[in-house]
């Protein structure tokens, strides 16, 4: 199944790739229409993209899983490159395709970036080893990881004592309430205790009082519902059971059953990796011993005609060409197109260039014309595109129309390794055959042209002295292990294990307006599904591909800016997590009293980026990281903030491509830090918006099944998510903690959860408000892509007050 839905994305990925030359070759003057045409590229990427992902997870042929990690590689990379356009064209990190989604009718988790499961599969046993070694360390050091509670108020510490206080002179008094009227029941004559019990009529009129009662109240609450459901205020049918339950738990089984088989192609992959491994030496071996010789005489027999062709033409034996040179390799094998299309290309160059210095020699002055540059927007030239290409033609050429009807197993394929390793024995033999044709060709040269070897002394070329590099680290450990720096920064509690939080977990809906908000001229509030997207494309896929992080654009630092709840930290361990980086910890409050002076600190920086390069891929994250650059800080605060304001920049400029180092800063109020120090040391600025109504629907109904709640009809979820706008996702869910104690758990069956149980606890909380929403956007207009924005909206407006303004008659 899943070799023909590579099939079928392979018709796919050659047909965009066709589109793709047009497109690139266009001057587009409309930057909106550039704009869609990257979109369009994108989302027909991603599309592709997904389908590769669970193609190279699920099938198991050694050989066709190389050729599809070759893809998936390379459709990372060209998806980040359309993405660094998209950004340049709407000068904005977040886009809206709700009209292109709705031209292709497409669903919005059909664009979302799928995040390759290799990233973690394929280093599964490094990870589950770190995470041993950090457990092993704290506890021979008797500390166990124990989630830190934030101090008590004194408002909450004065709100318990209260509450207890009550609670207390409650009990004290419905004990002396008791004592009271069991001591009256003791004084009371037996007579006049049978005059409290009814007769059987009486009783019986009683339960019938209860009974009717009860019945109208039920017919009442029928004919509401009724109502409601005439009016469309509600559904069908009136429910205090669970949701979905049924569903839950048949969803539950077959997620099981899936993962399962998941499981068994793992095995089968690993099995059928290791017999194709085997088969690569063996091969090799079996083509040395029958055709190595064979290769050997053929090339010696191919060397010695060309001495002596060269001979016959020239009466004199040639030069063998060097190893920088490639020896004989290049002699008789063609020249690529490429090849030739450049040297045609130099060869025009040089005759223009001879001509236009006769022409001057001359003094004749001739008026060349002037080519103009072209007009419009040109897609940027793609590392990535010539990678795809030529994995569409091995798909082709080895596998489109291969007969496997026999290959039950999808073991690999002999003939492929032979094709593959009889070039590379090539190579090995003909290097081998190089040198001993280079001397032959010199007792040539001895015997037949008289000419005697000149001793060649090599010149002693002095080494140039290596520059230091700007801004390079120099190593202060070189003495130590790494296994002593990883272990002293796991001491220190400078390494930390990241809490196990999936990106799925952020949860947030898509925003199906922005496009038709843009048209407006209105600039939509972005949704808490795209903050997740571009958490994907900027932190999780470089770090997770080494290849692409080694040749897309660099991407060393992201700053997550946004209001208290809204998720920062929970990003950074998805990040840890998709990819199983190591997580480091350079918050100054996890940072204090440790380290401390110039030099120590600079150790600290140095131990750090050692550990993160040499244990790639690293996640460095700094909270409260305003107040590295604040305007002023409080005497009060003796986290001392400000100490890595110099250290950790000059170590953040030495990440390079392939080194799989990010650092994300997390931040709730950008506001007091400097803007241009704070804004140069992150390369990107996701700021984090406060949920919309779709996000809060969604959120509300995990954070209560989380917490152990029930979803019933008469839970107004649509009501509940109305009146909290303004409050993040960590406030709903400190909600829900706060209500959803044991006791209440424990009468949901009775009593089922109702919206104003929760509103009562958000009271107490202070939302985001407008102004404060207002701060974050004047914040963010002031950094780098910010400006951009705001100065083209400026000469936009400038250009249509030109465009309307009369012309004097």
């Amino acid at each position: 199944a899943y070799n023909f839905e590579w099939k079928s994305v392979q018709s796919c990925l050659e047909d965009i790739l066709t589109v793709e030359p047009s497109e690139r070759a266009k001057g587009i003057q409309d930057s909106r229409l550039a704009f869609i045409t990257c979109a369009k590229l994108f989302i027909r990427y991603i599309q592709i993209l997904r389908d590769i992902e669970r193609c190279y997870d699920q099938i198991v042929h050694p050989q066709k899983r190389i050729l599809l990690r070759k893809l998936l590689d390379s459709l990372i990379g060209r998806i980040l490159e359309l993405k660094e356009e998209m950004v340049k064209l709407d000068l904005s990190e977040y886009h809206y395709f709700d009209d292109i989604l709705s031209e292709f009718k497409l669903a919005p988790t059909e664009i979302q970036v799928p995040i390759p499961k290799y990233f973690v599969v394929d280093a599964q046993n490094t990870i589950r080893d770190r995470h041993a070694f950090i457990n092993s360390v704290r506890s021979q050091l008797g500390t166990t990881q124990v989630k830190e509670e934030e101090p008590m108020s004194v408002e909450e510490a004065v709100l318990i004592i209260q509450r207890h206080e009550r609670a207390r002179q409650g009990r004290l008094r419905a004990k002396y309430m008791r004592e009271i009227r069991m001591q009256e029941e003791a004084e009371m004559d037996p007579e006049s205790r049978m005059k409290d019990v009814l007769n059987p009529q009486d009783a019986a009129k009683v339960i019938q009082k209860h009974w009717r009662g009860y019945l109208a109240r039920q017919y009442t609450k029928s004919t509401r519902q009724d109502e409601f459901i005439w009016l469309g205020m509600a559904s069908s049918f009136l429910s205090f059971e669970p949701m979905n339950l049924h569903y839950n738990s048949v969803v539950s089984s077959i997620t099981k059953m899936a993962r399962k088989i998941e499981s068994q192609r793992r095995v089968a992959q690993s099995m059928n990796q290791n017999e194709y491994e085997q088969a690569l030496v063996k091969v090799k071996e079996k083509i040395r011993l029958t055709e190595g010789t064979d290769m050997q005489e053929r090339m010696e027999e191919q060397i010695r005609q060309w001495f002596l062709e060269c001979r016959d033409a020239n009466d004199v034996f040639p030069d063998y060409p060097s190893v920088e040179e490639g020896g004989s390799q290049w002699l008789f094998k063609p020249k690529p197109p490429e090849l030739l299309a450049q040297e045609e290309e130099e060869r025009i160059a040089a005759e223009r260039r001879r001509k236009e210095k006769e022409l001057k020699d001359s003094g004749k002055k001739i008026q060349l014309e002037k080519k103009k540059e072209p007009e419009g927007w040109f897609m940027s030239p793609s590392t990535f595109i010539q990678d795809l290409t030529d994995g569409c033609k091995e798909y082709n050429e080895n596998w489109r129309n291969r007969d496997e009807s026999a290959n039950t197993f999808q073991r690999h394929e002999e003939e492929i390794i032979k094709n593959d390793k009889r070039a590379q024995l090539e190579l090995e033999i003909r290097a081998n055959v190089d040198d001993l044709m280079r001397q032959e060709l010199r007792n040539l040269k001895i015997a037949i042209d008289g000419q005697r070897q000149k001793r060649i002394n090599k010149r002693k070329v002095k080494k140039p002295k290596a520059k230091r590099k700007k801004g390079g680290l120099k190593d202060l450990t070189k003495d130590r292990t790494l296994e002593s720096v990883y272990e002293e920064l796991v001491i220190e509690d400078i390494i930390k294990k990241p809490q196990n939080i999936h990106l799925d977990q952020y949860y947030g809906e898509y925003s199906y307006l922005g496009t038709t908000l843009k048209d407006s001229m209105i600039e939509p509030q972005p949704s808490l599904s795209d903050v997740k997207q571009l958490v994907t494309l900027y932190g999780i896929l470089p770090l997770g591909s080494p290849d692409v992080h080694a040749r897309a654009s660099l991407t060393r630092s992201i700053l997550l800016a946004g209001p208290s709840g809204t998720g920062k930290k929970t990003l950074v361990h998805a990040i840890c997590t998709e990819t199983g980086a190591n997580l480091f910890d350079l918050t100054a409050e996890n940072i204090m009293g440790k380290y401390t002076g110039k030099e120590a600190t600079r150790l600290l920086v140095n131990m750090v980026f050692k550990a993160a390069r040499l244990l790639q891929p690293s996640v460095i994250m700094v909270d409260q990281c305003e107040k590295m650059f604040g305007k002023r800080i409080l005497k009060i605060d003796k986290t001392d903030p400000k100490r890595l304001r110099r250290e950790l920049p000059r170590a953040v400029r030495t990440i390079k491509q392939g080194d799989r180092i990010l650092l994300v800063g997390c931040t709730h109020a950008p506001f007091d830090a400097k803007v241009k120090p704070f804004c140069k040391l992150y390369d990107r600025i996701i700021l984090l918006p406060r949920p919309d109504y779709a996000s809060r629907y969604l959120i509300w109904k995990v954070v209560i099944v989380k917490n152990g709640g029930v979803l019933t009809d008469a839970l107004d979820i649509s009501s509940l998510a109305k009146v909290s706008d303004g409050y993040t996702m960590g406030m709903m869910d400190r909600a829900c903690k706060e209500v959803l104690t044991e006791r209440r758990l424990a009468l949901l069956d009775k009593v089922p959860l109702v919206a104003s149980e929760l509103i009562a606890p958000l009271s107490r909380m202070d939302p985001v408000f407008l102004e404060e929403e207002e701060a974050y956007k004047k914040w963010y207009r002031k950094t780098p892509l910010g400006k951009k924005k705001m100065r083209a909206i400026e000469e936009a407006g400038v250009a249509q007050k030109k465009a309307i303004k009369p012309k004097p008659k």
